[in-house]
């Protein structure tokens, strides 16, 4: 069955990314990114505690920073329609 996409304009684009959507991107990026720091510090130490330390910190330091950086790439017209 077709599907029909309905045109966007850049208008609708630049607003279209609410900011709970990013939150919940945010959110949803940084379980996997933090499983993996996780994973990786502990084979790099050996050491469950420092793995969770680790983790712990970058989890709370990068959804900060994501969530900016997402937010600052909704207000860049390049690559959209």
């Amino acid at each position: 069955m077709d599907q029909v996409k309905s045109k966007s304009t850049y208008k609708k684009d630049s607003t279209s990314e609410k900011p709970l959507r990013s939150i919940l991107k945010t959110v949803s990026w940084r379980i996997v990114g933090t499983m993996d720091t996780i994973a990786i510090s502990w084979f790099l130490t050996g050491e469950v505690e420092t793995a969770l330390a680790i983790g712990s910190i970058e989890l709370v330091t990068k959804m900060i920073l994501y969530f900016g950086h997402e937010r600052l790439w909704n207000t860049i017209s390049f690559g959209k329609q």
